[in-house]
């Protein structure tokens, strides 16, 4: 925790962190009733758009247990700007796919800054507040971010009828310039001194994470349940 932090960076630091959850909580959501419009765009199969949500999750899933470390050896600051820019320029590449190999190697991108930003951000926020401040702070985080998932099938809607859906993906542009300027001026910066990276413990949760969140994802789009529990089990199995 951080004794000195300015009110400023008290003031804004939520807020950041709302941008940034926002930002994904409405990408996630907006892309689901725009893949009709997209799959027809691209001349793609509805169902073989789905891999555009899978590899945002997976790779979401495998690399958000790397987001500690990377916070402490280079600073809060510059991870959480980092993922900003990352998940910004994977925005503007999805807009720009012209296939679906394409759009799903843009998701990649954006799952990467998006494994980043939240973990980090919650980091900067628990290390900045008190404890009897924490509670308070974190939900000025949270709150306006739920808007997200109400606000992305009404935009996505929207954007798909009177505009194209292109832009479902450009609306995250000013949003994460906006999330940028704030870090440049109030994110504060915190990074150990000692860091050590567990190769082995980050290989073991990834491929768990990686198997459960494919079984997850199988679930709704096949009927071979047993090839689901097995990879469910075996994502369990890692974990422990």
């Amino acid at each position: 925790m951080n004794e000195t932090a300015s009110a400023s960076m008290k003031k804004f630091l939520p807020l950041i962190l709302a941008t940034s959850i926002f930002m994904q909580m409405l990408d996630s959501t907006i892309l689901n009733t725009s893949l009709p419009s997209i799959a027809a765009d691209l001349q793609e199969s509805p169902l073989d758009m789905q891999n555009a949500i899978i590899s945002y999750v997976l790779t979401l899933a495998v690399f958000m247990p790397v987001s500690g470390f990377l916070a402490d050896k280079f600073g809060t600051r510059r991870v959480f700007m980092a993922a900003l820019i990352i998940f910004v320029l994977g925005s503007i590449f999805c807009a720009m796919s012209q296939s679906l190999n394409q759009l799903v190697l843009a998701r990649v991108v954006q799952g990467l800054g998006g494994s980043l930003m939240t973990p980090v951000g919650r980091l900067a926020l628990i290390k900045t507040f008190h404890k009897n401040e924490l509670v308070q702070a974190m939900n000025y985080a949270i709150v306006p971010a739920l808007i997200g998932p109400v606000l992305g099938p009404l935009v996505g809607g929207y954007m798909v009828d009177y505009l194209s859906w292109h832009w479902i993906f450009l609306i995250n542009v000013p949003i994460g310039l906006l999330g940028i300027i704030l870090s440049l001026k109030y994110m504060p910066e915190y990074n150990a001194r000692d860091t050590h990276f567990d190769l082995k413990g980050f290989l073991i949760f990834a491929g768990a994470s990686l198997f459960l969140s494919v079984a997850l994802e199988m679930f709704g789009n096949t009927t071979h349940t047993t090839l689901i529990l097995l990879v469910f089990i075996l994502g369990f199995l890692l974990i422990y």
